[in-house]
């Protein structure tokens, strides 16, 4: 027989008999400290002060959005400091219990938040399992930010931190960081001097004040560099400073403007690009303080700056800058958080206006930055237009893809520079329809988009990815397919055969360029893929402009003139022959708004007619989507404020091509985030409320979401919200 030590016939190793074994057992029970065991502590004597910590646990649920408490070993007492990353036993029950201690459970990531001397749960608490790093890496006022960027946007703390804190790297954490360096001089205000109030907006800064301002700038490259002296004029009044821009090629041009302007090693550079070590690094210096101004894609609106004083947003109406993440926050809303909580300045610029900037200034928030109508003529390009009336009268565009005014501009800009081209879509012709009635082609088994992918004719279904053959109109009969939209490529065709001694690059998704010479050539490019050119473009032309502001969009025209306008912006001014050729209907709002180049007076009359609409930015919405089954049964729970009003719900569109997990050629593509699964059918339905409850409504969609959560709902029976959708149809 085998003994409970394991030895045969009760005898022991080493000649020990039962007896000792059991003295020792007994000695070891009797113990003041016992051997603690890693990750359960077991036995093991807890921390003297404060021997409870509160740990938010990273699991992003909303019925679980709330702190754990746990019990500090008096191993862990020294590293276990709030903010610091741990480890912990979650999901065990209250039926394990051993010497008064939970165990079990399955491991998972969080926070400690603070140490308090009890806690309020009545039963026995786990033991931290480990402190991970001994970094405190969430501060007070990133969670106290964090906590309300989740109550506005009806999601959990866990999924905000998600956001906010990028991934540990060891490395990273164990360099050493320097000293901050001395704050510079007030700087010069060189091209802020072209606007009407940029002198005193500079001065503000330096003398430590927090003024908040939407600022229009003009046409041309001057705009990082007068990001960089904003930057500059805050930290002479020994603060920090915060720039949050779309995308990485506008990143490298502040970074470069900041180290111009600052020097090296006094500014961090917070991308995706940068790898994960760097980007930790540089996030690690600006947590301790060792530097003090940062710039950075949209991750970065959480980035700890000490004593910020300056918080800047660049095209706040790129779709780049709302994340697609739950709980989507938008960056626009999280730095004008940042700036009532912190009281500091704020900053919103872009060549553009978008109608919540608007309101930002008609509400008296924000103070606006605009240059002198004289000045903005000497910046801007000359604009020329192409309508429907020009084209029915031009022989040469029924024929070829350029219309003749389109041709000339082209032509003559090729003499003495690059000339820019967009087309709203990438690809060779995304979309077909029928010769002779212009009927679009769809495909028979599931009625998609029928694409041209190449140059071979062939026809592919854009949603289903199947081989259409033999095709034929089912409105008159006919055979023949014409282009809707031409994409970029099959345009890069065309026009590198009109102008064969001319060469052609082409700035997509797929192959972004970020500079081109300034020797002759076209570039073709689509909408906010356009590379700078060397001492500008000579020309450019918009091609196609019934098709961006064709969209089923509230904000299509909005969306349309911002996109001209950052490729209008850089082209050459008009005395140095800088022009700029629209084809679009010239009587449009958008169009008028880009040839006066007067995007502020089209987002103040925007505004004017979202308010008498009831739509966002003057009121606040919520997009509740899902099985329509899952969107009624919610609709139903949820206790809305009294003055809410739903709209719909009604089946949402099926995604374009390459939205979802689609076949064919898109086999593979992860689904986008808020796009229904391949085959199934979704609603939504919008929730507005007037100004003031916003809070009220968020409250509200949070608790209904929680309580269906915490009842264990299916996977294919949630529905998902979003609160402020970018796109509202």
């Amino acid at each position: 027989m085998s003994g409970e030590d394991g030895t045969r016939d009760g005898g022991a190793p080493g000649g020990a008999g039962p007896e000792q074994l059991a003295l020792v057992r007994e000695a070891v029970r009797k113990a003041e400290v016992p051997r603690a065991k890693p990750r359960t502590w077991r036995g093991a004597a807890l921390a003297k002060e404060l021997p409870v910590a509160r740990v938010l646990v990273d699991k992003g649920v909303l019925h679980l959005d709330r702190y754990f408490d746990y019990a500090v070993p008096e191993e862990l007492d020294e590293v276990a400091r709030p903010g610091v990353r741990v480890r912990v036993r979650f999901g065990a029950g209250g039926r394990n219990v051993r010497q008064g201690r939970r165990e079990g459970g399955s491991l998972i990531d969080g926070f400690l938040v603070e140490r308090v001397a009890e806690s309020d749960y009545p039963g026995a608490l786990a033991a931290l399992a480990q402190v991970v790093s001994p970094e405190p890496v969430l501060g007070p006022e990133l969670l106290g930010l964090a906590r309300a960027v989740a109550d506005r946007y009806a999601g959990s703390l866990a999924d905000v931190l998600q956001l906010a804190v990028p991934p540990r790297h060891a490395r990273a954490e164990a360099a050493e960081t320097g000293e901050p360096p001395p704050p510079p001089a007030a700087p010069e205000p060189g091209s802020w001097l072209r606007y009407g109030r940029g002198e005193g907006f500079l001065r503000a800064l330096a003398d430590g004040g927090s003024p908040r301002a939407v600022w229009t700038a003009l046409p041309g490259p001057e705009w990082a560099e007068e990001i960089a002296r904003a930057v500059e004029a805050t930290l002479a009044s020994g603060r920090g400073a915060l720039v949050v821009v779309p995308a990485g090629r506008p990143a490298t041009r502040v970074d470069e403007a900041l180290g111009e302007l600052l020097g090296e090693g006094r500014h961090a550079l917070l991308t995706a690009d940068a790898g994960q070590e760097r980007r930790y690094r540089e996030w690690l210096a600006v947590r301790r303080g060792a530097v003090r101004a940062v710039v950075g894609t949209r991750a970065a609106m959480f980035a700890p700056v000490r004593d910020l004083g300056l918080v800047v947003v660049w095209d706040d109406g790129d779709a780049a800058h709302s994340d697609d993440n739950a709980p989507f926050p938008h960056v626009r809303e999280v730095l004008e958080l940042r700036a009532t909580r912190d009281k500091c300045a704020f900053l919103l610029g872009g060549w553009t206006c978008t109608v919540e900037a608007a309101q930002l200034v008609e509400s008296g928030w924000a103070a606006p930055i605009v240059a002198g109508r004289e000045q903005v003529r000497a910046a801007a390009p000359l604009v020329r237009t192409v309508g429907d009336g020009d084209l029915a009268r031009d022989e040469a565009a029924r024929a070829a893809r350029l219309p003749s005014l389109a041709w000339q501009v082209a032509r003559d800009g090729l003499r003495d520079g690059p000339v820019l081209v967009q087309v709203p879509r990438r690809g060779y012709v995304p979309r077909m329809a029928c010769a002779r009635c212009r009927e679009p082609a769809r495909c028979r088994h599931c009625a998609g988009p029928l694409e041209a992918r190449d140059g071979a004719g062939a026809l592919v279904c854009g949603w289903c990815g199947r081989d259409e053959a033999g095709w034929h109109c089912p409105e008159c009969g006919g055979h023949r397919l014409r282009a809707q939209v031409v994409g970029a490529r099959r345009t890069a065709e065309e026009l590198g055969r009109a102008f064969p001694a001319v060469p052609v690059r082409t700035s997509g998704r797929e192959h972004v360029l970020d500079t081109v010479p300034g020797s002759p050539a076209l570039v073709v490019s689509t909408p906010g893929a356009e590379p700078v050119a060397e001492g500008g473009y000579a020309a450019a032309l918009l091609l196609d402009g019934w098709a961006m502001l064709g969209r089923p969009d509230l904000r299509a025209g909005e969306d349309a003139l911002r996109r001209w306008i950052g490729a209008a912006a850089l082209v050459r001014n008009q005395g140095a022959g800088g022009t700029v050729v629209v084809v679009a209907e010239p009587t449009l709002r958008p169009v008028q708004a880009l040839v006066r180049w007067d995007p502020v007076g089209h987002a103040v009359r925007e505004l004017a007619e979202r308010a008498e609409l009831g739509f966002p930015p003057v009121s606040r919405m919520a997009a509740v989507s899902g099985a329509a089954e899952s969107v009624s049964d919610f609709l139903g729970a949820v206790e809305l404020p009294s003055d809410a009003e739903v709209l719909g719900p009604v089946p949402m569109a099926v995604p374009p091509s390459g939205a979802g997990a689609a076949a064919g050629a898109e086999a593979g593509r992860a689904r986008r985030t808020g796009v229904p699964p391949t085959g199934e059918r979704w609603e939504r339905a919008l929730i507005r409320v007037p100004p003031g409850s916003g809070a009220a409504l968020a409250a509200a969609l949070k608790t209904a979401q929680a309580a269906r959560m915490a009842r264990g709902v299916s996977e294919s029976a949630r529905v998902r919200i979003r609160v402020d959708p970018p796109d509202i149809g």
